[in-house]
């Protein structure tokens, strides 16, 4: 019976590169949340202008349609809603 010697694997240094994925994942989740929050604050803004818009129709007499008065009527409640609550979630107001 012979005994045969097999090769060892080399020690690799694995620390060094975990920690540069682990980086590379923290800056790549601080990028995207950064990205997402821009975005929520331009849906606030657009709720918030929508919402405008929705009141300068619905109190905009005979000269619109009484079915898109009434749609903006009740759009401005749901929209004021939307925007409240957008302003607790990103924990600010609108101008």
């Amino acid at each position: 019976m012979s005994v045969t010697v097999l090769p060892t694997p080399k020690r690799r240094e694995t620390t060094p590169a975990a920690e540069s994925i682990a980086e590379t994942m923290r800056r790549l989740r601080a990028e995207a949340q950064a990205h997402a929050r821009e975005h929520s604050e331009i849906f606030a803004t657009a709720v918030v202008e929508l919402e405008a818009i929705a009141q300068d129709i619905a109190g905009g007499g005979e000269a619109y349609l009484g079915g898109v008065r009434e749609t903006a009527r009740r759009l401005v409640a749901e929209l004021g809603n939307a925007r409240m609550q957008l302003e607790s979630l990103l924990g600010r107001t609108q101008p």
